[in-house]
């Protein structure tokens, strides 16, 4: 699917009047979800990641967003008090476009707003998939099951035992709703018991 959303977004993003392209550097909040403006929004290069932060000022991630993946208000319900925001992980491009745009001709009488929303089913499929990963993750009981599912997801993606994380051990333990401190015990830990091993910044997973 992304395959095919990609040659979408390299064919048409330029050819769009209603369409804005911006640049942010690391660590730049990208857009907040605290005002509904019902966006939708599309990582032309970087990562980013949708952070959660409540009133204590703990941080969750609750996605983490690559080359061609989407996000904005128009994806979330806002029904709480916490704070979410995306953040750029390293320098990005993205690309806003109001969803209320979609039935609406631009000056270039572009492909844009057709081809996206023929493609909304696949994104929301898209996102279902990984709201449900998600969910499982988080309702394993301990660390040692959350690492273990994620490697095998990451495993599964990458079509080998071996793969890179995607993110940083710190934002890893946020992203799996752990203590650092303890995560990195069951890692030392299933490292000793050869689980996993690590070479670099490249795991090894060998269940």
């Amino acid at each position: 699917m992304k395959e095919t959303f990609s040659n979408f977004i390299d064919n048409f993003y330029t050819n769009c009047s209603k369409v804005q392209k911006k640049a942010f550097k690391k660590n730049e909040v990208i857009t907040n979800y605290i005002v509904n403006r019902n966006q939708i929004c599309i990582i032309l290069s970087g990562t980013a990641d949708l952070i959660r932060s409540d009133y204590n000022g703990n941080n969750t991630i609750i996605e983490h967003y690559t080359k061609y993946d989407t996000f904005g208000e128009v994806f979330y319900n806002i029904n709480t008090n916490s704070d979410l925001s995306v953040i750029a992980k390293e320098n990005c491009e993205v690309l806003f476009f109001m969803y209320e745009n979609c039935n609406q001709k631009c000056k270039k009488n572009c492909k844009f707003h057709y081809e996206l929303i023929s493609n909304l089913p696949n994104i929301l499929l898209d996102k279902i998939v990984t709201l449900n990963l998600r969910i499982e993750l988080l309702g394993k009981r301990t660390i040692r099951d959350k690492l273990l599912s994620y490697f095998n997801i990451l495993s599964t993606h990458s079509h080998s035992k071996t793969f890179k994380l995607p993110m940083s051990l710190t934002d890893l333990a946020d992203y799996l709703s752990v203590d650092r401190s303890a995560m990195m015990r069951e890692i030392k830990t299933m490292k000793n018991e050869n689980v996993i091993s690590k070479k670099r910044f490249i795991y090894n997973f060998k269940k």
